[in-house]
């Protein structure tokens, strides 16, 4: 008998006879009560506010120029947004001074200018997790990862009707089984990292800073 088969004969002997029951995990979130659309974005504005992300609830009418407000506010120069339309209307937005490109072309074409030269990323988040305070990107040819890990400021927009209460919530609402991507990228807060003595420091892996846009119908008048 070869090694691999000895190892594996062991394994399958160790086995138990029964398979272990395993957690209802939909009966325990189904049986909570369900959250309001108002409940779930203040829950993921005090979760993302608590990590040291900067977060605006604003209307779905005035979302682009709010962010262009920011931008112009924070003295970016040079912006790259993700494509698709809300890239176009923030594009609209933004003064003739302040430089906005789409990322439509390969990284290695132009890796040394994102990383020197580009002040700010924009990007839409796919959905969003209340309890965690996280916002979920599926990363793909329209959203590359990168935009969202390079660039030193990071601002996303985030529809409130795409915030659910849990992880499991999220997954079942998005249909991650049926239409699961290569890369998922989850974020909490602005980059950062804390050495042996826990003293944190921000920017040292990604975004020193992250400012998140919560579209409502009414924003915060609502």
């Amino acid at each position: 008998m070869s090694a691999r088969a000895s190892m594996l004969s062991k394994l399958r002997a160790c086995a138990p006879a029964t398979a272990p029951d395993m957690p209802d995990v939909a009966g325990y979130y189904a049986g909570r009560p369900a959250s309001t659309q108002a409940e779930r974005v203040e829950r993921l504005r005090a979760e993302l506010t608590a990590s040291h992300a900067d977060v605006h609830v604003v209307s779905h009418a005035g979302w682009a120029g709010a962010v262009a407000q920011l931008l112009h506010a924070q003295g970016v120069r040079r912006l790259v947004r993700q494509s698709g339309a809300p890239g176009d209307s923030l594009a609209r937005a933004l003064p003739p001074a302040l430089q906005a490109s789409e990322f439509g072309r390969p990284l290695d074409e132009w890796k040394a200018e994102l990383f020197e030269q580009v002040d700010a990323g924009f990007t839409v988040a796919d959905c969003a997790i209340a309890a965690t305070g996280t916002l979920v990107h599926l990363c793909g040819p329209h959203m590359p990862r990168t935009l969202s890990l390079v660039p030193p400021l990071h601002v996303v927009l985030i529809d409130a009707e795409r915030i659910y209460a849990t992880l499991f919530e999220a997954a079942d609402g998005e249909r991650w089984a049926a239409r699961m991507p290569s890369n998922l990228v989850m974020l909490s807060g602005p980059s950062k990292t804390a050495d042996i003595q826990q003293t944190l420091a921000y920017g040292a892996h990604g975004p020193a800073r992250l400012c998140v846009f919560i579209a409502c119908e009414q924003g915060e008048a609502a």
